[in-house]
């Protein structure tokens, strides 16, 4: 007989635990709901847009933190050096001058995250906040002659910025803050034409949820008879269109208020980056059937397949 094989005793390390613990600290969601407000009170107008990120197609704040992180990581090499103290000075001010809007985009993309992100959120700007401290006072010494206090200074500093990466490391590849919550929606959805139910049963001007191949898809039946149909789990965090308000030949997300447009999917407001998957939609013999838009296996123009026209009764393309 062969032996059995045992498998290794494994466990989740600490530092996962202590995160998923942070995830459950309700005691900070007091602080959390002030500070969210507050932050999205804020008179931004169309900026708080551009702050998300609309603009390229995924969040800015990833982007504008390299700044500074490369700027005191620059500057901690030349404080190991010691011959170059001027530089390294300068370093530490163009991190300085870089955090603000690095801080600015990530708040505004903070206040529109789920709970359990908000808190590990939280710690990380805090995290990134002592180390915007740390190398204040680093900078402020230099400037006076104290380099030794200076040089101490800006190493802690980079220990706090290193803290709090891990933590934003955690919100983004972990809890998927700032992913594209529909980018999985083309590989699931099977080519070709999907018949989701017949005509009548969609309610005029409400929008209704019916699957393709499992994946959920909003619906919805204009009073002159166009049908749409767009994902349904919203590219931001996945909330349910199908239970969000329709105006101006838009849906608006219920969570937190992202807008696209019924036609192609268009991320027309945020805080979503991403556009919605849209689908075509014919109607025939009464029945929808939908098609998801740009699929592989397409014709190249988009057209349809040839078909049988004496089935169709009628049909509505977007």
């Amino acid at each position: 007989m062969s032996a059995r094989r045992r498998h290794p005793r494994t466990r989740e390390n600490r530092v996962l635990r202590l995160f998923a613990r942070l995830e459950r600290e309700a005691r900070l969601d007091p602080v959390i709901d002030k500070l969210g407000a507050g932050i999205r009170s804020l008179p931004l107008g169309r900026g708080r847009d551009a702050l998300h990120g609309r603009w390229l197609g995924h969040p800015v704040h990833p982007l504008l933190v390299q700044v500074p992180i490369g700027s005191w990581l620059s500057a901690a090499v030349l404080d190991l050096r010691r011959d170059r103290p001027r530089e390294a000075g300068l370093l530490v001010g163009v991190g300085l001058a870089a955090a603000t809007p690095a801080a600015l985009t990530g708040a505004v993309d903070w206040a529109e995250l789920n709970p359990p992100q908000q808190r590990v959120g939280l710690v990380h700007a805090l995290s990134n906040t002592a180390a915007l401290a740390l190398y204040t006072a680093s900078l402020a010494c230099r400037a006076t002659g104290r380099t030794r206090t200076g040089r101490t200074l800006g190493f802690l500093g980079l220990t706090a910025v290193g803290a709090g990466g891990m933590l934003g490391g955690h919100l983004a590849y972990r809890q998927a803050a700032g992913a594209n919550h529909a980018e999985a929606v083309p590989h699931l959805v099977t080519p070709g034409w999907h018949r989701i139910g017949a005509l009548d049963d969609l309610p005029p001007g409400l929008p209704v949820r019916r699957s393709v191949d499992d994946v959920p898809v909003m619906v919805l039946r204009e009073t002159d008879g166009t049908v749409h149909a767009l994902a349904d789990r919203c590219s931001h965090l996945a909330g349910p269109l199908s239970e969000g308000t329709v105006s101006d030949g838009c849906v608006q997300c219920p969570w937190h208020g992202s807008v696209f447009r019924l036609t192609d999917g268009l991320n027309v407001r945020g805080p979503a980056v991403a556009p919605q998957p849209a689908f075509e939609v014919r109607v025939t013999d009464g029945q929808v059937e939908v098609r998801l838009r740009g699929q592989e296996g397409q014709d190249a123009d988009g057209g349809e397949p040839e078909q049988n026209l004496s089935e169709v009764d009628h049909a509505h393309i977007h």
